[in-house]
């Protein structure tokens, strides 16, 4: 019930901004870990905890990447 009150005011709180969005799927995914077995919830957990600042490093990369064949 607890998570659920926080879920909701996270939800509630934030922004249609990109990292808003961000924080929102994050969460999301979390609570999608408390479905996985034990022995690959940390592994789940660890995915799931990719702040924003470093998602948005790595998706700035990638796009800089020059693409394969083009």
């Amino acid at each position: 019930m607890n998570k659920l009150l926080i879920l909701i005011v996270l939800l509630g709180l934030s922004s249609c901004s990109n990292r808003g969005i961000y924080e929102n799927l994050r969460i999301q995914q979390r609570n999608d870990c408390l479905k996985e077995p034990p022995a690959r919830y940390d592994e789940c957990v660890e995915r799931a905890d990719k702040s924003y600042e470093e998602y948005r490093r790595e998706r700035e990369e990638a796009l800089e990447e020059p693409s394969n064949g083009s």
